[in-house]
C-alpha cells in the first residue's frame, strides 16, 4: 500500500513554490530552513522520487515538482474541508491591514493569495490609504499592520523590510521630458516623492510646474500612460509603456525608496505574527541584520 502524504510536508512545499525559496518559506510556516529541507526530503522519499533539483546555490522545481504543486493544492483544500465539517466551528481570526493603493495593487497579490492558501482560517481585511493616513489608523487602534512608505512617516518605528530604486518615467513614445517646462505629475504636498523631485530639479535649474496631483499611484501612473507628464515611481511600479529617464536624459538621480511594516501595539497574537513574517517573506529585500543595524 503506498505511503500516505503528509498534509504539513505539501503545506511547506506549496510555501516554497509559491515564494521561490527554502529562506523564504521557512519564515512563511514559521519553521527552521533545516527542518523545512528535512521536510522537503522526506516528501521526496515518499513520493520515490527527486521535485527539487539543484541550479547553483538555489533550488528549483522539477518537471514532477510542477506536477505535484495542483494535487498539493487540491489535497489540502479537502483537508481543511473536511475538517470544517467535522470539527466544531471556531471563529475565523482575523487581521486588519492597510497600506497605499499603489502597494495594494503592487504587492497584495504576492501576499495574500499565498497566505490565504497556506492560512485558509486567517482572514485579513484591508484599508487602502496614503502612508500618512495609514499610520494614523496603526495610531489609533483600527489597524493590526500596515506596510508604508518610510519618508512619508519618519516619527513612527517598524521595520524596514523592501528598497528600491526611485525613478523618473516617462511616455516611452513622447517626448515630454524634451519640453523647455516639463510637466509632472506628483503626490500631494506632504509627500516626500514630491518634496524630492522639486528639489532635484531645483538643484540643476531644471524648469517644472506640477500639472498633476493625486494621492493614488493608479492616478499617476495613468497620467504618465496617457502622455500628459513625467512622473516619480519605484521600480516595481514601471509598467510598459514607460521609459526611464537618467542622468543622461538632464535627470539627477533620486534616492531610493524604503517600504516600511509597522505592527500596531496591541498586535501581539500569533496571527499577526504569522502575516508579519510572509510578508517579509514574499515581498522584503532588505534583511533583518540590516534593519538592526539601522
Amino acid at each position: 500500500m503506498p505511503h500516505a502524504l503528509d498534509i504539513d510536508q505539501l503545506r511547506t512545499f506549496l510555501a516554497i513554490a509559491e515564494l521561490g525559496s527554502f529562506t523564504k518559506a521557512a519564515e512563511a510556516v514559521n519553521k527552521t530552513q533545516s527542518a523545512v529541507s528535512m521536510q522537503m526530503k522526506r516528501l521526496e522519499e515518499r513520493l520515490e522520487r527527486p521535485i527539487f533539483v539543484k541550479d547553483g546555490r538555489q533550488s528549483r522545481l522539477t518537471e514532477d515538482g510542477h506536477r505535484l504543486i495542483d494535487f498539493a493544492q487540491r489535497m489540502i483544500r479537502l483537508n481543511d474541508e473536511t475538517l470544517c465539517q467535522f470539527t466544531e466551528p471556531t471563529t475565523v481570526a482575523r487581521v486588519r491591514l492597510g497600506l497605499p493603493d499603489d502597494y495594494a495593487e503592487r504587492l497584495l497579490p504576492q501576499v495574500l493569495a499565498a497566505f490565504a492558501r497556506l492560512n485558509p482560517a486567517i482572514e485579513i481585511a484591508v484599508q487602502c490609504q496614503g502612508s500618512l493616513s495609514t499610520v494614523d489608523l496603526i495610531r489609533r487602534g483600527d489597524l493590526d499592520l500596515a506596510i508604508i512608505t518610510s519618508d512619508d512617516c519618519k516619527d513612527i518605528a517598524g521595520d524596514v523590510i523592501r528598497r528600491e530604486p526611485l525613478h523618473w518615467v516617462a511616455p516611452a513614445k513622447l517626448c515630454l521630458h524634451c519640453e523647455e517646462t516639463l510637466r509632472l505629475a506628483l503626490g500631494p504636498n506632504n509627500c516626500s516623492w514630491r518634496a524630492q523631485a522639486v528639489a532635484a530639479l531645483d538643484r540643476v535649474g531644471r524648469r517644472h510646474v506640477v500639472s498633476y496631483t493625486s494621492s493614488s499611484a493608479a492616478a499617476l501612473i495613468g497620467a504618465v500612460q496617457a502622455g500628459l507628464a513625467v512622473a516619480v515611481l519605484p521600480e516595481s511600479a514601471v509598467r510598459s509603456g514607460m521609459r526611464i529617464l537618467g542622468e543622461g536624459d538632464g535627470f539627477p538621480p533620486l534616492p531610493p525608496c524604503d517600504i516600511t511594516l509597522v505592527r500596531a501595539a496591541g498586535a501581539t497574537d500569533p496571527v499577526h505574527d504569522a502575516l508579519c513574517a510572509h510578508i517579509q517573506a514574499a515581498i522584503g529585500n532588505v534583511s533583518v541584520q540590516m534593519n538592526a543595524a539601522e
